[in-house]
């Protein structure tokens, strides 16, 4: 297992910190993801996906989600 850390410019609010939460999950090969804290850690198998395939499609849903990814 390894694990992804994306930083956000602000907190999440409860529901975004869900939405982004349940849509991670359904991605083949996550095993856990933590939207708080002006954090996402998703936790995943590298033999079922790569790390850059699993941090674009978090940036992307993040920033659909009206926030913005601190670099």
């Amino acid at each position: 297992m390894k694990k992804s850390l994306i930083h956000v410019q602000k907190e999440f609010c409860a529901e975004c910190s869900l939405a982004i939460t349940r849509f991670m999950r359904n991605m083949e090969g996550i095993e856990s993801v933590e939207a708080e804290d002006g954090m996402v850690a998703i936790t995943f198998d590298e033999t079922k996906t790569d790390e850059d395939r699993v941090k674009k499609i978090a940036q992307e849903n993040i920033e659909k989600l009206g926030y913005k990814i601190e670099e």
